[in-house]
């Protein structure tokens, strides 16, 4: 498996078939860049309806690009890419969708809680070819073992001891942090070695490159 991080929580995940490299894009959202020139996509999976984890406005054209791509979000988006006049497939929880060979199941929730006086958003959590979790804007848990997780590292819903908890808990082989892009540097560095210092201790912390694809 290849995985490229955009920032933020905008990921490519690539998986080896044996009719090819099945390619899925995750949350293209206001705060990634470098996601726009991404082509021979199978799908574009849309966790939650927030601008950081879906840029409506660079998303048409990314999807323009790549017409065979299948556009898959939760419930909580669909009105939102409906009004944009993209067309949509809408998964939530006990769904399981295969794209190009590849089973991608929803583990589905509601977005973390921010402040309680603001609206709760819906939050798809998706566990791709039963290796890899990619859990949104919540602490998703899955019915098996992890091997990669995409971890939540800052937010105004979360802090670090909240994050180092759900690493100890979901216990994978390599967590890549993502979801930074409000942390300045310093703080980036910060998570990351607390993640190292409190988190399972045959887990890897695996910081990638921008834009760079990675064999993980």
């Amino acid at each position: 498996m290849k995985i490229t991080h955009f920032g933020h929580a905008c990921v490519l995940v690539e998986i080896e078939r044996d009719a090819g490299t099945v390619r899925l894009l995750f949350d293209p959202g206001a705060y990634s860049t470098d996601f726009e020139g991404v082509r021979d996509l199978d799908a574009v999976l849309i966790t939650h309806e927030h601008p950081d984890h879906v840029d409506v406005a660079r998303l048409a054209p990314l999807l323009a690009q790549n017409p065979a791509a299948r556009l898959i979000a939760d419930p909580g988006s669909g009105k939102l890419l409906q009004d944009a006049g993209l067309a949509h497939e809408t998964v939530g929880e006990g769904d399981t969708v295969t794209v190009a060979e590849v089973p991608v199941q929803v583990l589905a929730g509601d977005h973390a809680v921010i402040h309680p006086d603001l609206p709760c958003a819906h939050n798809n959590g998706y566990l791709v070819d039963g290796r890899l979790l990619h859990p949104g804007d919540a602490f998703v848990l899955s019915p098996q073992p992890v091997d990669i997780l995409l971890l939540p590292t800052g937010g105004p819903w979360m802090k670090a001891s909240e994050a180092i908890d759900y690493l100890r808990v979901v216990a994978p082989r390599v967590a890549i942090p993502i979801h930074q892009a409000g942390l300045a540097a310093v703080h980036r560095q910060l998570h990351q070695q607390l993640f190292r210092n409190l988190g399972p201790e045959r887990c890897t912390i695996q910081v990638l490159d921008h834009a760079a694809a990675t064999a993980v």
